[in-house]
């Protein structure tokens, strides 16, 4: 089991190396927790925040059996597309934080590129 400091360490290692590649772009960012899956679109420029999306949101909560499955995962992958094309964000440089990229955050991403986002 990882500690709480080498898990803080993994997050700002993979953010730093985010920031340096980001450019203009904004960050979509990945917060996964034991019942639930999270994502928001950042301007680290302005710090603000341009679309969000969870499994806790009104239009995904009645129809998801659970929000800790990759199909939760892929439900909100395509709302945030969505919300993020409301927006007028296209393009936007991927955060999965302390998380390895499989499983829930891998489907989430997949089904974020399908809706549009490109990363």
């Amino acid at each position: 089991m990882a500690t709480k400091s080498s898990i803080v360490r993994r997050a700002t290692r993979v953010r730093k190396q985010v920031k340096k590649v980001a450019g203009e772009r904004p960050r979509l960012s990945v917060y996964r927790s034991s019942k639930n899956i999270y994502v928001q679109i950042i301007d680290d420029a302005k710090g603000h925040t341009l679309a969000a999306a969870s499994t806790l949101d009104k239009d995904l909560k009645g129809s998801l059996k659970t929000g800790a499955d990759t199909s939760a995962a892929v439900e909100v992958g395509k709302l945030i597309a969505e919300r993020a094309k409301k927006a007028g964000v296209s393009q936007v440089v991927f955060d999965r934080g302390p998380y390895i990229y499989h499983g829930r955050v891998k489907a989430l991403a997949d089904a974020a590129r399908e809706g549009g986002l490109s990363f």
